[in-house]
């Protein structure tokens, strides 16, 4: 009997309506939105109301997806399913570390507003933009970029997928740079280089906040960190060096991955708004169970793959 891990949906995953019948459902559910409006008022009627422009805005996304991550998670717990590991993309590790019990709820809460208003803030000063490319492997992908000028990896989401963040004019050339070798590179609907030396100044904001108080207690249960793939240690300085310098340094999706299924991980459950990690997970493991649980219907659907595995 495998290992089962949830996986927390980051930035880009956010829609209309996002959780709008698990909240209605599942109390465990709807406790994380009421935790969030306290910190945050009005944030349950931005996920049910708020337009795609809306949400897309860094500042409003990231706290409602955060919530939205938590709330999914939170109604399989309350059903009865236990992660053996988690792991988020991006924005989701946030969730995954307050799911894990290294923040309360408004802790969690608090430190992604906090992480939103840094982020839009460093894209404000140093405009970027970002590329998913693929069908080409990541070194092709690092050798292109490297040669498109300001122009980094950053999410490497699966073996023939991994995503560039730098200037606009860099992805612009980045575009052409592809299209020769045979690849494709589609635009991503961000507002900032993300995860580059673009957030330098986000993850000093991120640092200070962190060692002011806010650092990540030791997780109950493994969260395996974006930068290194690897589980968050059992030192304070090192959860808070990880955490901050994420916000700057590329996602290790791949890695993570990988290194859930060598620990003998067989379903992979992801957590919060769309399908997207789903799809990576498939793209990269073979053999393994990958479900998406945002709805009431895909949680019934979790719920019986996992009780036809025994698990």
């Amino acid at each position: 009997m495998g290992k089962v891990a949830f996986l927390f949906a980051g930035q880009g995953a956010q829609h209309p309506g996002m959780c709008a019948d698990l909240i209605e459902s599942e109390p465990a559910a709807k406790a994380v939105f009421d935790a969030a409006d306290a910190v945050r008022p009005g944030t349950t009627e931005q996920c049910l109301s708020g337009s795609k422009e809306e949400l897309a805005q860094t500042i409003n996304t990231q706290p409602c997806v955060f919530a939205a991550d938590l709330a999914c998670a939170r109604a399989l717990a309350a059903r009865g399913v236990t992660p053996d590991v988690v792991a988020g993309f991006s924005l989701g590790e946030v969730a995954a570390l307050t799911f894990a019990g290294a923040y309360t709820d408004e802790q969690g809460f608090e430190l992604v507003c906090h992480r939103a208003e840094l982020m839009a803030d460093a894209a404000e000063k140093n405009p970027g933009a970002m590329r998913a490319v693929v069908k080409l492997d990541a070194e092709t992908v690092e050798r292109l970029a490297a040669e498109a000028g300001d122009a980094w990896p950053v999410n490497y989401n699966s073996p023939l997928q991994t995503v560039v963040a730098g200037t606009p004019e860099a992805c612009e050339k980045l575009d052409l740079l592809v299209k020769e070798a045979k690849g494709r590179a589609m635009k991503v609907a961000v507002s900032g280089a993300f995860h580059s030396p673009f957030m330098a100044d986000a993850e000093k904001g991120l640092a200070a906040y962190l060692a002011d108080g806010h650092a990540p207690a030791r997780p109950s249960v493994p969260v395996l960190a974006n930068r290194t793939g690897e589980a968050y240690p059992a030192d304070e300085a090192e959860r808070v060096a990880l955490l901050s310098s994420q916000v700057a340094n590329p996602v290790q999706w791949v890695r993570t991955l990988q290194n859930m299924a060598a620990d003998g991980v067989d379903t992979f459950i992801e957590v919060g708004p769309g399908k997207t990690l789903t799809g990576l997970v498939s793209r990269t493991l073979e053999g393994v169970t990958a479900l998406p649980c945002e709805t009431v219907e895909q949680l019934e659907a979790v719920l019986a793959a996992l009780s036809e595995k025994g698990e």
